[in-house]
Formats: C-alpha cells, sequence, structure tokens
C-alpha cells in the first residue's frame, strides 16, 4: 500500500513538472524564424485551420522569430504552411524548411524564407562622350561612350534606391534627375543623365 502511494505521489510530480516546463498537452510552442516581412499580409496556417499574421517586426531587417498563438499537444501533428504573403513579397520564392512533423518538445526550428519582388531601375543619358561610372548602393554599372540608355540591377519593392555619380566621363560633368526614391510595384525608367559640355 505505501508503495503504490509512493509511486502515485512520484507520477503526480513527474506531471506537475511536466507542465511547469511547458511538457504537457498543449503547452508546446510552435514557431521558428521567418524573413521578408516588411508589410502585413504574411499569414501562416498549421494544418489547413489554425492561422496566424505574423506581425511586421520592428527591427526593419524583416526577419523575426514567430511562434502561433494556439499551442500544441504532445504527439500532435503539425503542417505550417504559407495562406498569404504582403504585396511586395514574391510567393514563389517563399522556402520552407522543418515545417512538417510530430511534436515532442517545443518546436522551434521551422525556418520560412521568402524573397521579395524587384523592379528595373533604368534611365537615359544623353551627350555622353567617354564613359561614364555610376552606382546604386553596392552596384556599380560602366555606361560607354555614346551610351544613350543604363540599366542599373534590379530593385526589391519598397526598398529605397539612389543613382549617383561614381566618375564623371574625361572633360565633362554629368548631372541626374530623379535619381532617388522608394522602389514601388512598377519599373523605375525615368532616371536621366545629362552631360556637358
Amino acid at each position: 500500500m505505501k508503495s503504490s502511494y509512493l509511486r502515485a505521489s512520484a507520477a503526480l510530480a513527474c506531471a506537475a513538472v511536466l507542465t511547469a516546463c511547458g511538457g504537457g498537452d498543449g503547452q508546446l510552442l510552435l514557431g521558428g524564424q521567418i524573413s521578408g516581412v516588411t508589410k502585413p499580409g504574411m499569414v501562416l496556417t498549421n494544418n489547413g485551420g489554425s492561422d496566424y499574421e505574423i506581425p511586421v517586426p520592428s527591427n526593419g531587417t524583416g526577419t523575426t522569430t514567430f511562434f502561433f498563438p494556439t499551442r500544441i499537444s504532445s504527439d500532435d501533428k503539425y503542417d505550417v504552411q504559407i495562406k498569404s504573403t504582403p504585396t511586395n513579397v514574391d510567393a514563389s520564392s517563399c522556402q520552407l524548411l522543418n515545417n512538417k512533423g510530430r511534436a515532442g518538445f517545443d518546436v522551434t526550428t521551422i525556418q520560412i524564407a521568402c524573397a521579395f519582388k524587384t523592379q528595373a531601375l533604368t534611365g537615359t543619358v544623353s551627350n555622353l562622350k567617354s564613359q561614364l561610372i555610376l552606382v546604386n548602393g553596392a552596384d556599380r554599372v560602366i555606361v560607354p561612350a555614346g551610351a544613350t540608355t543604363f540599366n542599373m540591377a534590379r530593385v526589391a519593392q519598397d526598398a529605397p534606391y539612389g543613382v549617383s555619380i561614381l566618375a564623371n566621363p574625361a572633360g565633362q560633368s554629368c548631372a541626374i534627375a530623379n535619381g532617388v526614391g522608394t522602389m514601388g510595384a512598377a519599373d523605375v525608367n525615368n532616371v536621366t543623365v545629362t552631360c556637358e559640355p
């Protein structure tokens, strides 16, 4: 009788410890890390029924950790998928890792990475008599003598851009118009470079 009592007490103690540590049924976390969130609209779903919209991270990087508000139980199957994406995200680019399985402990290893939609950044050049070098951030473009157009690297939607002159052509001075802005949902093709004399 005494050993039965001790076994029952031990079982209750173990259950209390598991619950306190988040190891009991309905107490397990389900989440991980996600990138590509700079606007509202990133909605995840678990098993096609439990939806969660990821808050826009305040750190400005678009990357944050996430956890579904509804916790799961031990031995539950989970299948986290993307239900919808923000307007500036290329949904076809999203990759999910460790998003399916059966819970034994807190699930914190889901990885979701999405790329932003990009738009062209182009413009025109006038009166260019020798080589010109333009930059936009780390992007560097050499525009040859006589060229009338140029193409910078594509820019992510909602990202800032600023086309500037790294090196003027020999014997000339060039000025840029419409070279600074924030990329929208359409290509930017109105940047103009005018060289004199």
